[in-house]
């Protein structure tokens, strides 16, 4: 497989879109695990060849998410115990490199990150047929060609492999969609992380026309399992600050509660049918409690701190479920193609920027201050 990093060749090429690609493109390169420092933007990094059952996407926009801020510092390193924004900005200051990724695999640099990408297809590699050029695709960001699709194995596409940070950006064709929607390339780059992670969460809980309650609410992946448990015919409690409640309401949740509240005293134990958490850190363990006997809790972050106490006695009395959620099966991300282009959903892009402009996007990111998701431009081809 060749990466945004490497010279690429021409010797895979099955096909090109008409015209000639550029030999040199402008990227986002990750340089270390480190702070902000660390996100080199060039000009000058060849323009990858996509390889056998590969192709070659012109980026038209890609997504912000806590797994680039947290790839990045390092923060998947079992030396790390506090929460993302400890490090977002500047990093830690001891990580074990060997295992500062989600996968636990020492990470290659430098690096394209990104997993989200939306674009255009103007290359494609053996073994791909040339129609594919020309459509308008989003790449699965969780991606099983490389490992053979194992189960509970992959790659994150930006992690094990160059992402979305880049002009141009390689994919299996094979987890490489085609979408028919007239939605912006921004409105498509909110999707593939956020949505999946959410979307993922609520297949495992097989959450249905249920009580659920969502936390980290008005972020990417807490709105986006808002409008994913409400098109399930869930009664939806969020949690969130109070300055994004009336927000957060507007996208489906039925109730609101204030972000630091005591959960259990302002909802009752035993009031919640499935909990979906983004948050983590020492609430988890209250959370439990607001579950009814045979309840599911589902978990996809932690970006509140990696560390909490539980009591066992409430899992195993109350006969809960606890579901950790990374691997995805395919029809979760098949899904969110077909609800996109039935216009089931649709994400709240609170601002864009410039690829250029990554590291104000991130610390915009790492404030909070915006509801849904910030969403990076790279320049225009040949502009």
């Amino acid at each position: 497989m060749s990466t945004g990093t490497e010279k690429g060749t021409v010797s895979g090429l099955e096909a090109t879109a008409q015209g000639t690609l550029p030999e040199v493109m402008a990227a986002v390169l990750l340089t270390g695990h480190g702070g902000l420092e660390k996100l080199e933007y060039r000009t000058n990094v060849p323009v990858p060849t996509p390889g056998e059952g590969e192709v070659l996407i012109e980026v038209g926009a890609a997504g912000i998410n806590n797994t680039d801020i947290n790839t990045r510092i390092g923060w998947y390193s079992k030396a790390v115990d506090s929460g993302t924004n400890a490090g977002g900005a500047e990093g830690f200051a001891e990580i074990t490199d060997s295992d500062a990724t989600w996968s636990g695999e020492a990470l290659s640099f430098p690096r394209i990150q990104g997993a989200d990408a939306a674009g255009r297809i103007v290359a494609v590699g053996k073994g791909v047929s040339p129609d594919r050029i020309g459509e308008r695709v989003l790449v699965r960001n969780m991606l099983r060609t490389y490992v053979g699709y194992r189960p509970y194995e992959c790659w994150t596409f930006g992690s094990e492999c160059d992402g979305g940070f880049a002009q141009f950006a390689v994919a299996p064709s094979r987890e490489t969609y085609a979408v028919n929607s007239d939605w912006s390339d921004a409105d498509l780059a909110a999707i593939p992380c956020a949505y999946s992670t959410a979307e993922n969460m609520l297949h495992r809980a097989q959450a249905g026309a249920e009580r659920v309650l969502i936390t980290g609410a008005s972020g990417g992946v807490g709105l986006a399992a808002v409008q994913l448990a409400k098109r399930r015919g869930a009664t939806v409690t969020a949690v969130c600050s109070a300055a994004k409640a009336a927000q957060v309401r507007a996208e489906g949740a039925d109730r609101t509660v204030d972000r630091g509240t005591d959960l259990v005293a302002e909802l009752g134990r035993n009031s919640f049918d499935v909990v979906i958490d983004i948050v983590g850190g020492p609430e988890a363990g209250q959370l439990l409690e607001l579950l009814r006997s045979g309840g599911r809790y589902a978990i996809a972050g932690a970006i509140s701190g990696p560390v909490a106490e539980i009591d066992l006695r409430t899992i195993y009395l109350k006969d809960l479920s606890l579901l950790g959620c990374t691997f995805q099966e395919d029809e979760v991300f098949e899904n969110l193609i077909t609800y996109i282009e039935a216009n089931e959903i649709h994400p709240v892009v609170s601002k864009t920027y410039p690829l250029s402009n990554i590291a104000q996007a991130q610390e915009d990111f790492l404030s909070k201050k915006h509801t849904g998701k910030l969403v990076l431009l790279p320049p225009a081809v040949n502009a």
